[in-house]
């Protein structure tokens, strides 16, 4: 075995992953594949409740709240964990309704795990960003990796901040913290989490059960998406990817697909051509508004090898072939 083979398999064994917020959309199918990569009693699952059966049983689960750095700190110490996926966050459209609750949750949580990697208790982290750091002053269309971002929510503000923090700690303190813009995510196997993008999850659902969907934003917006199989794919491989390869630390573009309403209407009615869709837009449209429509993913592309697999209409056969027997 080559010199370079062995020191990845040695890295591979000691590895001890700690997921926070298991149990929220991308946090459950996150579980699932690093325990099938690194085996389930290597990746322990928290949240701040218990997740569904099969979480709970494939491998251990602590109740942890992400703001809680004692707890966090814990369970760190008792299963020797390397590394730390800190998923735990209220979203956008959840976000305003709480701002503050958003801030505290969304803040605190990061500086936890910040400081535990400053503090030499654990060695890599991942934190998610969002394309929500942008703003209505951000070019719209092939939206740059560093651009203008002036965010007009609080969870993008949060995120936006969190980008700072991290490149702070890496540049201050050596912490090895990798991060990418989610742009909207879909995805059968988990519910909508409360994002502006979850019109795209929604909207299947509500394709198989009634054949028609009421849309909180009109036909032409059009954001940036993607399958959740490729987002996860993205964050098992920045975080595998060498240290030497991650170059921006406070968060990289990421991009698959951009679509809207309208878009996705035509790809449903492929399958079932009797959905329809009428639009009655809420506060939520201000938000997508201030997002961009395409994202230039370029840096990821090339520091760290991303490629998205799935299309628009590969992602709608799989949705609804997937959730038909729920509405069957």
């Amino acid at each position: 075995m080559p010199i370079k083979s062995i020191e990845n398999f040695n890295m591979s064994l000691k590895k001890r992953i700690l997921i926070i917020g298991a149990c929220g959309q991308i946090g459950t199918e996150l579980t699932a594949k690093l325990r099938e990569i690194y085996g389930n009693n290597k990746v322990i699952a928290s949240d701040i409740q218990k997740g569904d059966a099969d979480l709970m049983n494939s491998g251990p689960f602590e109740i942890i709240d992400a703001m809680d750095y004692d707890a966090i700190q814990d369970v760190v110490i008792n299963y020797e964990i390397t590394d730390v996926y800190l998923m735990a966050a209220m979203l956008s459209a959840t976000g305003e309704k709480f701002p503050m609750k958003a801030w505290n949750l969304n803040m605190n949580s990061l500086f936890n795990v910040l400081e535990l990697a400053k503090e030499g208790k654990i060695d890599k982290i991942f934190w998610p960003s969002s394309i929500a750091v942008f703003g209505p002053t951000t070019p719209k269309t092939e939206t740059p990796q560093r651009t203008v971002m002036e965010p007009s929510t609080v969870y993008g503000i949060s995120k936006q901040t969190g980008e700072r923090w991290c490149e702070y700690y890496s540049k201050r303190y050596g912490v090895d913290v990798r991060s990418i813009r989610y742009p909207g995510l879909i995805s059968y196997k988990t519910m909508p989490g409360g994002g502006t993008t979850d019109y795209a999850v929604d909207i299947y659902h509500k394709a198989l059960k009634h054949k028609k969907y009421i849309c909180f934003l009109n036909a032409e917006t059009t954001l940036p998406m993607m399958f959740m199989d490729d987002a996860i794919r993205a964050t098992v491989n920045i975080m595998m990817a060498a240290k030497e390869d991650i170059k921006i630390r406070s968060s990289y573009n990421l991009a698959a697909m951009s679509f809207n309403p309208e878009e996705i209407t035509s790809s449903i009615q492929k399958h079932i051509p009797e959905f329809s869709i009428t639009y009655e837009p809420d506060f939520r449209q201000a938000i997508a508004d201030s997002w961009p429509q395409t994202i230039d993913d370029a840096s990821a592309r090339e520091d760290w090898g991303w490629e998205h697999q799935v299309t628009l209409d590969e992602m709608t056969e799989i949705m609804i072939g997937s959730l038909k027997e729920m509405y069957s």
